[in-house]
């Protein structure tokens, strides 16, 4: 967290929370930040918006004198945006499939939102495609010449040469950060991160880190969360729902102001946003998830294994190599169900030969629906047949909600304290 903070935010952070706020435990930052008053927030905002245009400024005004530009652009260029407009950002690897070229999917519509003398808006553009990447360069070639518009100029800017110092003053000083990538594709979204810790809001699709933070309280939200491929015709549509959001949603609340002058349904947004996501989307929690579900675990494990001279351990081989001997002997009989009312009653016959049914778990497998989790339902074992060598029979109940069909049985290797499927990834399907 302290890589990408402001100063500003830093001092913030530390009134409301302590300076070690992100060493420790992060279960108070919530209740703690929620304390800061409206008046405290907006100035904190309203000197991150002014640093980041004086930044902005003067990084374009290099940028153009570098390029041979005359030198009253390079003049006008040190006088460019309102420290007071709402902020837009989008900055990032100009890849097709981050679709940074969405806004422009109606250039007139982009330039009346960004124009409107009474609801001001300004946006800044920052990005690089791979040098072999064609089509992402022709994306910022259409943003460059967008730009280049005359009426345009004053109210866009395009840095080049993004890199990590140019993400860390955009994401210090934003009021919304944009990101519009096509799902699924969208590995993480670390940029719209980073805003949180500074007071920056987000609107994006439901992709990435969005898909699992967004609600209502704490940004907006692109697209329906399903996967359209690329389809030019959702590509349309969701680049309507943008302009809409913005013209609708974010604009105007930025824009109402109270008595004092404050914006207080955006200061309240921005305030759940600090509050319910910088703790949870850190490196922070991410670190001491890890610790304490995975390496302690696993160094608990370890000692386990290697106690008594790795008695554990060689047990662990052994089961191993059995399984490596006896695996290709396993074999299912005959499955079978009944449905009584609301039940789905499996049993299933499974040959293990000399195999001990310990070692081995025998399951009833269903993908999951709508995105949600397979069903795994263990299956008891409740009989051996006498008269056939090596068979058990196993029996599960699962809800008649959905078809029989759609279950599998299968037998998957099992040991007490064995990573199933991690070290040992054998499974016997159902035929």
């Amino acid at each position: 967290m302290p890589t990408w903070d402001s100063a500003a935010a830093d001092d913030l952070w530390t009134k409301a929370c302590d300076k070690d706020r992100w060493l420790g435990t992060t279960e108070s930052l919530e209740q703690d930040i929620r304390h800061v008053s409206d008046a405290s927030l907006w100035q904190f905002r309203i000197a991150a918006s002014q640093s980041l245009v004086e930044f902005a400024r003067e990084r374009l005004s290099r940028q153009l004198a570098a390029s041979g530009a005359s030198p009253e652009a390079v003049d006008e260029a040190k006088r460019l945006f309102d420290p007071n407009a709402l902020t837009l950002g989008f900055a990032r690897r100009f890849a097709t499939y981050k679709r940074p070229n969405l806004l422009l999917h109606d250039p007139e519509r982009l330039l009346r939102l960004l124009t409107d003398p009474q609801r001001p808006v300004q946006l800044i553009i920052a990005g690089k495609a791979h040098p072999e990447d064609r089509a992402g360069q022709a994306l910022i070639q259409e943003w460059i010449r967008f730009v280049r518009r005359p009426e345009v100029r004053p109210h866009v800017i395009f840095l080049g040469d993004y890199d990590m110092l140019l993400s860390e003053r955009l994401v210090q000083g934003v009021d919304v950060w944009i990101n519009t990538p096509r799902r699924p594709w969208e590995a993480s979204g670390t940029s719209g991160m980073k805003v949180l810790v500074n007071g920056g809001l987000n609107l994006s699709e439901l992709d990435g880190w969005w898909a699992e933070a967004y609600t209502p309280e704490v940004g907006w939200a692109l697209g329906d969360g399903q996967e359209h491929g690329d389809d030019p015709a959702w590509d349309a549509v969701e680049a309507d729902a943008l302009y809409d959001l913005l013209e609708r949603k974010v604009i105007p609340e930025f824009y109402a102001r109270d008595a004092s002058g404050i914006p207080a349904a955006w200061i309240e947004r921005m305030r759940e946003s600090m509050a319910r996501l910088t703790p949870r989307f850190s490196a922070s929690r991410t670190v001491r998830e890890y610790t304490d579900q995975h390496y302690l675990p696993a160094a608990l494990a370890y000692r386990e294994r290697a106690a008594n001279n790795g008695a554990a351990g060689r047990q662990m081989v052994d089961w191993q190599h059995s399984l490596e001997q006896k695996w290709a002997t396993l074999r299912f009989g005959e499955v079978s169900v009944e449905t009584h009312r609301e039940e789905h009653v499996f049993e299933a016959e499974v040959y293990l030969g000399d195999l001990d049914p310990k070692v081995v778990r025998v399951e009833l497998y269903a993908d999951g629906i709508d995105d949600g989790s397979p069903v795994r339902q263990e299956m008891e074992h409740v009989r051996q047949l006498a008269e056939a060598s090596g068979c058990h029979v196993y029996r599960a109940v699962v809800s008649a909600a959905r078809p029989p069909a759609h279950y599998t049985a299968r037998v998957i290797p099992h040991s007490d304290g064995v990573a199933i499927p991690l070290e040992d990834g054998r499974i016997l399907w159902q035929r």
